[in-house]
């Protein structure tokens, strides 16, 4: 049984883990292709529809996750400065969960964010994601920028959108 206990200790400080800024080699690439399914769970949403012109933030989350849910209070306590930012929620949790959490943030409110549950899982594959939250930040052109992992001080969050 101890063991066992180990490992689930072990696992949920990976999942949610400290801040911390991730090179892949994907930087500087544009933003790939792939579907959400929105909240109605009949919409999907492919990621090549995101228009240029603002940065984008990929916010792939945990429902149950603190770290996910402090960082969630961080950028709508900042929404001021991230107006102009284009935000996607994503989550591989439940339809039910990704429900709970849009209830909880009134996600409704903010013009600028999108919540979508990603059935494939392509977002934790193509960013080899070790846990949430992670965050994918791209540029005005749809090119990576700066990948960032665990719960982000605003001010990183900050310099990582700014131009």
């Amino acid at each position: 049984m101890k063991p066992i206990a180990n490992l689930l200790l072990l696992v949920s400080l990976v999942a949610c883990s400290n801040p911390n800024r991730v090179r892949t080699g994907l930087e500087g690439k544009p933003l790939p292709a792939f579907n959400l399914s929105l909240p109605d769970s009949t919409t999907k949403f492919n990621t090549s529809q995101i228009p240029v012109g603002r940065p984008v933030i990929l916010f792939y989350f945990g429902p149950y996750c603190p770290y996910s849910k402090a960082e969630m209070a961080d950028i709508l306590a900042n929404m001021p400065f991230l107006k102009n930012v284009r935000i996607y929620l994503i989550t591989t949790a439940t339809h039910s969960d990704m429900m709970s959490w849009q209830k909880i943030y009134r996600l409704g409110n903010y013009p600028n964010i999108i919540l979508g549950r990603d059935t494939t899982d392509f977002f934790g594959h193509y960013f080899n994601t070790m846990g949430v939250p992670y965050l994918a930040v791209y540029d005005h052109q749809k090119h990576l920028k700066e990948l960032l992992m665990g719960k982000m001080d605003f001010e990183t969050l900050k310099e990582s959108v700014s131009p």
